[in-house]
C-alpha cells in the first residue's frame, strides 16, 4: 500500500484562496503552504496580504481585489493565474454578515451580502473550472455556516446566503465532477475571527455558544487545517457534493 500521508500533499498544486486577509482564509493559506502548496491570497486589503506572503514566504503570493465585483473577474482570473499558472484549488473563505435584524434589512445591505456570500464563489469558480478541466482535477471548498441549516438572531440575509451556499456545492458537483473537479463546503462553527468579534467579544456569549457544542468548546484555528487539507487533497477524491461541519458537534444537539 502506498504511503497513506501522500494522499494529503499538496505540492505542485496552485490554490486561490478569497477572504485571505484574515481570519479562516488567512488560516487556510497558511495551512496550504505548510502541505506544500502554492498560494494566492485574495482580498481586498492590500496590507494584510502583505503581511500573509511576508509569512509564508515565495510560495504565496496576493491579489488585492474585491471578489464580488462581477465585471472585473476576468482579470482577477488572470492575475490569480499569473504568480503560478492557473489554480488547482479555489477556497471561497471572503464574506460579510451585516447582522441587520429582518425588521431593518436594507437593499443594500442585502444585495451585497448575496453578492460576496453567493454570487462570487459561483461566478469566479466558473472561470476557473476550464483550467482544471483541461487537467482533469480541481477542488472548489466553498465555506458554508451554522446558518446554513439554523436560524441566528440578525442572520436573515447572511443565512439566505450560506442557504444557499449548500445548494450551490451540491449543483457545482453535480455539474464538474465527472472532469474530476469536487466541490464541498465546510461549515464552521464558532471561531475566534473579525466576523465573530462581536460573539467573542461577549465572554457570557461565547460560554453560551461552547456549551451548546458537544465537544464543550469553540472552535480553535487549528481545528480548520485537517478538513481543510482533506478536501483540498486527493484524500477526498471519491467526495463531492458535500457539507462537512466543523463546529465541536454544535448541529449534532
Amino acid at each position: 500500500m502506498p504511503d497513506p500521508r501522500a494522499l494529503f500533499d499538496l505540492s505542485g498544486r496552485v490554490a486561490c484562496i478569497t477572504g485571505a486577509s484574515s481570519g479562516l482564509g488567512r488560516r487556510a493559506a497558511v495551512a496550504l503552504a505548510a502541505a506544500g502548496a502554492r498560494v494566492v491570497g485574495v482580498a481586498r486589503r492590500a496590507e494584510a496580504l502583505a503581511s500573509l506572503t511576508d509569512e509564508i514566504g515565495e510560495t504565496a503570493a496576493a491579489v488585492p481585489a474585491d471578489v464580488a465585483d462581477r465585471d472585473g473577474m476576468p482579470e482577477l482570473v488572470k492575475a490569480v493565474s499569473a504568480p503560478f499558472g492557473a489554480p488547482d484549488i479555489v477556497i471561497h473563505a471572503a464574506g460579510v454578515n451585516t447582522r441587520q435584524p429582518a425588521d431593518d434589512v436594507t437593499p443594500d445591505g442585502w444585495d451585497q451580502t448575496i453578492a460576496l456570500n453567493l454570487a462570487a464563489p459561483f461566478f469566479l469558480s466558473q472561470a476557473m473550472v476550464p483550467a482544471m478541466k483541461q487537467k482533469g482535477w480541481g477542488r472548489i471548498v466553498n465555506f458554508a455556516s451554522l446558518q446554513t441549516t439554523r436560524a441566528f438572531p440578525g442572520g436573515i440575509a447572511y443565512g439566505a446566503s450560506k442557504a444557499g451556499i449548500g445548494q450551490l456545492t451540491r449543483a457545482m458537483a453535480e455539474a464538474w465532477s465527472r472532469d474530476g473537479i469536487t466541490a464541498n463546503a465546510i461549515g464552521p462553527g464558532f471561531f475566534p475571527t473579525e466576523l465573530t468579534a462581536a460573539v467573542f467579544d461577549d465572554p457570557d456569549r461565547a460560554a453560551r455558544n461552547a456549551a451548546q457544542t458537544c465537544a464543550g468548546r469553540n472552535g480553535r484555528m487549528e481545528d480548520i487545517d485537517g478538513p481543510l487539507l482533506f478536501l483540498c487533497s486527493d484524500a477526498s477524491a471519491y467526495v463531492t457534493g458535500q457539507v462537512l461541519m466543523v463546529d465541536g458537534g454544535f448541529t449534532a444537539k
